[in-house]
């Protein structure tokens, strides 16, 4: 069955353990540790050893998304002390020593970007950074293809190109703004025209921000 769960910041923004807590009482199997901004990398890292995560078949984390250059090696000094088996999900406008990250392998999970982002949102452009990375995976998020290119082709040559390169799958509805929304109707209709290139197997990893619950 298709591992699935949620970004720990689209249930709780900054605040992992919180997130975990509040998931703790779903059926979830997949979880990404989100740490999009720098400060939250460290924090993550120091309680990641002891973080329940048993029930879960799927971790990755989410590395952050901007940092200044002079902290590029330490960012990747965190990264590579998590875990080896979880994915690290890395935006690429995010490297400058592309040596690097080379290092790590598959264990580096490349993610296509939305309109905002200078690089990682077409096929082509994801051909020079998987040269640059030969070995790393890669992360779909389909809501950003659908912000970048609302037919779905590139989509779909992205797929047919990387396919084999798949380690995880972000769902959500990305709007204007590039703030991960639930998904509509007509976006759910336009992810149907790719779903016949994605293995079913694939973990997903649920992105639409998630409303704090009522306090009582």
């Amino acid at each position: 069955m298709r591992p699935i769960g949620f970004s720990t910041g689209a249930v709780a923004y900054d605040d992992f353990q919180s997130a975990l807590n509040l998931l703790a009482s779903t059926h979830t199997t997949a979880v990404e540790l989100s740490a999009l901004r720098v400060g939250e990398l460290r924090p993550l890292l120091e309680a990641s050893s002891s973080l329940r995560l048993q029930r879960y078949s799927h971790i990755s984390v989410h590395l952050p998304s901007a940092y200044a250059a002079n902290l590029e090696k330490s960012v990747f000094a965190m990264a590579k002390s998590f875990p080896a088996e979880w994915p690290l999900v890395l935006h690429p406008d995010a490297i400058r020593d592309w040596g690097l990250w080379r290092e790590l392998g598959d264990r580096v999970c490349v993610e296509n970007m939305d309109k905002r982002k200078p690089v990682g949102q077409t096929r082509t452009n994801l051909l020079e950074i998987f040269e640059r990375l030969p070995e790393a995976s890669f992360c779909f998020d389909i809501g950003h293809a659908h912000q970048v290119d609302p037919t779905m082709c590139e989509a779909v040559m992205i797929l047919r190109e990387f396919g084999e390169k798949l380690r995880e799958l972000h769902v959500s509805e990305v709007n204007s703004e590039s703030k991960h929304d639930p998904i509509s109707l007509e976006a759910e209709r336009s992810f149907e025209i790719v779903v016949r290139l994605i293995p079913e197997n694939l973990p997903v990893v649920l992105e639409s921000r998630v409303a704090a619950p009522a306090r009582r």
